[in-house]
């Protein structure tokens, strides 16, 4: 069984979830067994639930509620989880679950930065750009945008692996300004132990995935789901044909890529051009 994670609850509405849940079981002195039993879900549902690693049907809120006598509490923060979960296209929403239980991260973009490591005016212009997006809507998507980053942050965070094509440092997204903050911010986080960023340089001559970019997760029980984007949505696949193809492509792309001193050399240089 994983050990318990100490979580912040103010990284997400999924976060405060689990860290009010746990604490109010701790109260009752119940097991997660226990209260799996109690509210007719699996002890593992309620683990993940705990670890902010799955989002809960509103029915566990409910019946949790029932159980250490309160006044709608959880159901209340499940509602917030709900709307959150809204901001995102429906056809990601089920990846930002596998997102937050995954354990690694691989990603390759060949346009743009990673989401998870987009400061926020960047991520605005990206998000700005969607034919139909209200600005509303797209600060609503860039508040659930910049809670995902919350997992680097976290007492044990994911190993992520970005890999980028050179292309994307000199793509303008937005201002000078917008870019230079934006690859001066992907500088300071590629000191974080737990992220390793890779440039595939132009001279690579490299045409393997430049199709579209995808992210491989690796996630506990020896489960792998692959996230491959394209122009109209994206897709989810655990089939381990598909599996196996996206990370053959990966390993393909990554054998192409700067080892990860020489490519924060590049990111530091392509920062001089924005100045």
């Amino acid at each position: 069984m994983p050990q318990p994670v100490e979580l912040n609850p103010e990284v997400s509405p999924l976060a405060k979830f689990g860290f009010e849940l746990r604490c109010h079981r701790m109260a009752a002195r119940l097991t997660q067994r226990q209260l799996a039993k109690r509210i007719l879900f699996s002890t593992s549902m309620v683990g993940m639930v705990e670890r902010a690693a799955r989002k809960p049907e509103r029915a566990f809120a409910e019946r949790c509620d029932q159980v250490f006598g309160l006044d709608g509490t959880l159901t209340e923060l499940w509602a917030m989880v709900d709307r959150e979960r809204q901001w995102a296209p429906w056809w990601f929403r089920e990846w930002l679950e596998v997102e937050q239980e995954a354990t690694v991260l691989r990603s390759w973009d060949p346009l743009l930065i990673p989401g998870i490591l987009q400061t926020d005016a960047y991520a605005r212009r990206v998000l700005s750009g969607e034919p139909g997006t209200t600005p509303e809507q797209v600060e609503q998507r860039l508040a659930a945008r910049t809670r995902r980053k919350a997992i680097l942050s976290r007492d044990k965070p994911p190993l992520i692996w970005a890999v980028i094509d050179e292309g994307v440092l000199h793509r303008s997204v937005g201002s000078s300004q917008i870019m230079q903050d934006q690859l001066g911010y992907l500088a300071e986080v590629a000191q974080h132990p737990h992220l390793k960023i890779q440039v595939v340089p132009f001279t690579a001559f490299s045409t393997c995935g430049l199709m579209s970019p995808f992210t491989v997760a690796e996630l506990p029980g020896s489960r792998t789901i692959v996230h491959v984007e394209s122009s109209a949505q994206g897709q989810i696949s655990g089939s381990p044909d598909v599996v196996e193809m996206i990370i053959n492509r990966y390993d393909a792309i990554r054998a192409d890529a700067h080892p990860k001193h020489v490519s924060l050399n590049l990111v530091q240089e392509a920062i001089g051009k924005w100045i």
